[in-house]
């Protein structure tokens, strides 16, 4: 039991190092940047995914850990216990980050905020609606990737590049969360608007996360069942 949950809190951590390391010291505005921040995303899931993936599912989000509660793939007791990992592996990330930043030299280029989630470019109820599509496009194919054992060596790459081609659209949107935990983590170190607005980027992708599970329930899953 132990291991799944110290999975889940290093998976969670590699994301949250790499995807907003890289949004903090890239930039992540248009061009260069704002792919290269969406593939550090999209690259550290795969990259988990194969390493802890057998271990504990490579969840790293609390989002995708309650769809799979919704479709009774996990209990309760190891929900819980997933979200409190995940959320600790993205706070020790984001401290991480914070002191790198405070070591940096002059030159190089920091985005301040630690790569937290924001509402100021398409206002709250924006905010909203997009990460619940983002999170419930993301979800909805992970919950059908790792439902068929056919498709059990490519599931990591293509959940991977489903959250970098979510983060590509979303990124100058609202940095792109999808993900209760990896909001967190730079939130509480970012502090200002971001703090104050982190409800959005936990509430918004546990309600896509609902949606996707559902809707893979009534579309997805009853269609195999009929076969």
């Amino acid at each position: 039991m132990a291991k799944k949950y110290a999975s889940e809190l290093i998976g969670t951590f590699v994301l949250v190092f790499v995807g907003c390391g890289s949004a903090v010291f890239l930039g992540a505005a248009t061009g260069v940047g704002h792919l290269a921040v969406a593939l550090a995303f999209g690259l550290s899931i795969v990259a988990m995914a194969y390493v802890i993936g057998n271990v504990s599912g490579c969840h790293i989000n609390p989002a995708v850990s309650l769809a799979v509660l919704l479709n009774k793939k996990m209990n309760v007791k190891d929900f819980v216990c997933y979200v409190i990992a995940q959320i600790i592996g993205a706070i020790a990330a984001a401290a991480l980050l914070q002191a790198l930043v405070s070591m940096a030299l002059p030159e190089v280029v920091i985005l301040d905020n630690l790569g937290a989630n924001g509402v100021a470019n398409v206002g709250i109820a924006g905010a909203f609606i997009i990460e619940i599509v983002l999170t419930f496009i993301f979800v909805f194919v992970i919950l059908g990737v790792v439902s068929d054992n056919s498709k059990a060596n490519v599931a990591g790459i293509v959940i991977g590049l489903t959250l970098a081609f979510v983060h590509i659209i979303g990124i100058p949107l609202t940095g792109t969360s999808v993900n209760p935990a990896r909001s967190i983590g730079p939130a509480i170190f970012a502090g200002g608007n971001a703090l104050t607005d982190l409800w959005v980027f936990i509430i918004a992708p546990l309600v896509g996360a609902t949606l996707a599970a559902i809707a893979y329930k009534l579309l997805v899953a009853k269609s195999s069942d009929t076969k």
